[in-house]
């Protein structure tokens, strides 16, 4: 990919140690583009960041990782995009404390469209993760970019969920681009710089510390115009994204659950203090009409689908009913039941119950 001219300038800026995302905006405030920045005399940039900070902006310290970084950005479906950037998300501009620069690999055009976050428990229940991939194709069939984490569970199932359809995904990292965390998401996060987008405002190399990870939550939420918790106990970092949601302005929205369960309560507690309680796929896409994109095809249906939804709705009779039982009456598979059972409950005519359970509605 062809690196922009200035981009070694941003690179120094956010690579200087000790140098955070305010002092930085307060650099860009006050000289300019980063070009400007570093060409001002010492004492006029003492004067913003202190001497030290100004010292270390000076030296050549970073060199070596400017060098490294630049050499990355060079390879076919990498890139750095910064603030000065037209593809630098629109929708990060609005929120407190936007980075300098963002890390990518993929398809840089998803950061274009409507998104959707969706976050929740790494020890999501089977029935959780489920949820989570099923909603996560019908709002990436709506044209939505899935927007998350890459962590177990939930993240991941979201994930899969918007590589199905023409939405896709963004996963947003809390290590640097090139550092996939957990490993068991490896192979996931392949597909992801295949067909989605890996991005961080870290730098190449970095590992997985903890106060990392809240910094990342806050670009999962200011991504997207509206968020959804599926599945979070009351410490579950989820609930961070969701704060960073509601102060970013974004419409926030949860699934709930069983009483009993510790993984429900999170979803609970946001539902309490406003969060938009969520039972199908169209709840989400109702509220967020007007950021739909013009032309999705969601709603299309191939001959075949119809013909499997055809055979599927009378079988089902009215009590409730599992996948495999489904199966065994219909004779189609089970991703064809499960496909056929998430666009019956789009159309409003099934509804899903807790433990994998479906019941036919009219």
């Amino acid at each position: 990919m062809t690196v922009e001219p200035g981009l070694a300038g941003w690179l120094q800026l956010t690579l200087t140690p000790g140098l955070g995302a305010t002092s930085i905006r307060n650099l860009l405030g006050r000289f300019g583009l980063p070009e400007s920045v570093l060409s001002a005399p010492s004492k006029q940039l003492e004067s913003v960041v202190g001497s030290a900070a100004a010292a270390l902006l000076r030296s050549k310290e970073t060199a070596p990782a400017v060098e490294r970084a630049l050499r990355w950005a060079e390879a076919p479906s990498h890139a750095v995009v910064t603030l000065a950037d037209t593809v630098y998300p629109g929708l990060l501009l609005e929120i407190p404390d936007p980075p300098a620069l963002l890390y990518a690999v993929g398809r840089l055009e998803l950061l274009a469209r409507p998104a959707l976050a969706i976050v929740g428990s790494r020890n999501a229940t089977a029935q959780g993760a489920r949820n989570a991939e099923q909603f996560a194709r019908a709002f990436s069939e709506a044209g939505f970019a899935i927007v998350s984490g890459l962590a177990m569970g939930i993240d991941a199932a979201a994930h899969c969920g918007g590589l199905a359809a023409q939405g896709s995904t963004i996963a947003v990292l809390g290590t640097g681009v090139d550092v996939v965390y957990p490993r068991q998401n490896a192979e996931l996060a392949a597909r992801i710089a295949q067909s989605g987008l890996l991005l961080s405002e870290f730098p190449l190399g970095s590992t997985a510390v903890a106060h990392h990870f809240p910094r990342r939550n806050r670009l999962i939420s200011g991504l997207a115009q509206g968020c959804l918790v599926i599945e979070a106990a009351l410490a579950s970092g989820s609930l961070i994204t969701a704060r960073a949601a509601l102060e970013q302005g974004r419409e926030v929205f949860a699934v709930p659950g069983s009483i009993h369960s510790p993984l429900s309560k999170g979803c609970h507690a946001l539902i309490k203090q406003g969060a938009k309680l969520v039972e199908s796929a169209e709840d989400v896409l109702t509220e967020l009409a007007a950021f739909r994109t013009p032309g999705a095809q969601r709603g299309h249906k191939s001959p075949v689908a119809d013909q499997n939804e055809e055979t599927l709705l009378p079988l089902l009779g009215f009590d409730p009913v599992d996948i495999d039982s489904l199966c065994t009456r219909t004779g189609l598979s089970a991703e064809q039941v499960s496909a056929g059972l998430l666009r019956l409950e789009l159309a409003g005519q099934v509804a899903a119950l807790p433990g994998g359970m479906y019941q036919r509605l009219d």
